[in-house]
């Protein structure tokens, strides 16, 4: 087989326009990414904003006010409930008024004129759990701040630990999420792409076409292959344009090297979309198949959570999972230069994986055809 022969050029071209001529299918496949790209940059995000907090203060001295103040002063509080009674902040936790509840106790200023530790309880809803996490990091860190103007010791003891934070030094959380978001609608937008393509080819009645044309499975799956290609590389660097330019992220890595990383990752996704494609009858299937395939392998890539907190036979799985690999150096790319020796130790892993599938793909094409 030729490698640009006119029957797979005429293949490949009649799989771009059945992707490409309809209006409603170009705007799928364009502004809904990048309507994502950017509510979701600004919706997922572990920063917490705008939390409300009930205050029971049961000590009304100088240094319960000034802890008060100093909590009411933060980016993060919206709103400094006063609570009266354990009854009321009970009440309100259980409404969900607050995220948290500072009881402040009676002798709490009494004890540190006095030289002594000042405590106070802070109660949080265990219904937010991370958001409560969060929030508490926050109160710890003011209470800390305060703690360090109560006398020398602490001042020297927090002086003396400097925290620096390497290639996020400012922690803008959209400089990690928006990478990670792109590769996600990449990943999604491939493997609906490709999971379509024999599925619609058996709806419209076509695929008895493909039984009798003189085109092998190899050039089928070529064909197949190049739209998705093509189509999910332009929108990938458009992911990436984004973030340099829209959202001002530093890049920092070796753009060539992305590019490399960014077509291997592609190819792998697409020989797993035309494994979907070729087990299901109905592009319904098909669709039901991409999620089935794409939420799992979104949720162990380590987007949200580090893989080594899995089980070790899901971090065993997690390193079949396309999407763990390219994230790593889409991350490594913006922020960090990742060097080729790290690059390459995750792109190897994507080309085998693109081999099998795609060998794996040709055989079940050649399957369904014979």
């Amino acid at each position: 087989m030729r490698l640009f022969s006119p029957r797979l050029m005429a293949q490949i071209v009649k799989e771009l326009l059945s992707v490409l001529r309809d209006p409603k299918s170009r705007f799928v496949l364009i502004v809904p990414p990048l309507v994502q790209l950017f509510v979701f940059s600004f919706a997922a995000t572990l920063d917490v904003r705008n939390v409300d907090i009930a205050i029971y203060d049961r000590d009304a001295g100088k240094w319960s006010h000034e802890l008060v103040e100093r909590i009411g002063a933060a980016q993060f509080v919206h709103r400094l409930l006063p609570a009266q009674s354990p009854a009321e902040f009970k009440k309100m936790v259980e409404q969900r008024e607050v995220i948290a509840v500072i009881n402040i106790p009676e002798y709490f200023s009494r004890n540190i004129d006095a030289g002594r530790i000042g405590k106070v309880q802070v109660i949080l809803d265990g219904r937010r759990a991370n958001t409560g996490q969060v929030v508490l990091g926050y109160l710890n860190n003011i209470a800390g701040g305060l703690n360090a103007e109560l006398t020398t010791e602490s001042r020297l003891t927090n002086e003396s630990a400097v925290v620096n934070h390497w290639f996020n030094p400012n922690l803008i959380y959209r400089w990690f999420i928006v990478p990670s978001i792109g590769g996600i609608l990449v990943t999604f937008i491939t493997l609906l792409v490709t999971a379509l393509s024999i599925a619609r080819e058996r709806e419209l009645g076509t695929f008895d076409q493909l039984l009798v044309s003189p085109c092998t499975p190899i050039e089928i799956i070529v064909s197949k292959m190049a739209p998705a290609l093509l189509i999910n590389t332009v929108l990938g660097l458009f992911m990436v344009a984004a973030g340099i330019f829209l959202f001002g992220i530093p890049f920092t890595g070796n753009f060539l090297l992305l590019l490399i990383s960014m077509v291997l990752f592609i190819l792998s996704l697409v020989g797993i979309g035309l494994m979907i494609s070729a087990v299901c009858s109905t592009q319904q299937q098909a669709i039901l198949g991409t999620f089935a395939i794409g939420v799992p392998a979104v949720l162990m890539s380590g987007f949200a959570t580090p893989v080594e907190n899995m089980p070790t036979f899901l971090q065993w799985l997690a390193q079949a999972i396309p999407l763990k690999h390219y994230l790593i150096i889409l991350q490594g790319s913006f922020l960090k230069a990742l060097p080729p020796s790290e690059v390459f130790a995750n792109a190897w892993p994507m080309a085998v994986i693109a081999m099998v599938t795609l060998t794996a793909a040709t055989l079940f094409v050649r399957g369904k055809l014979q």
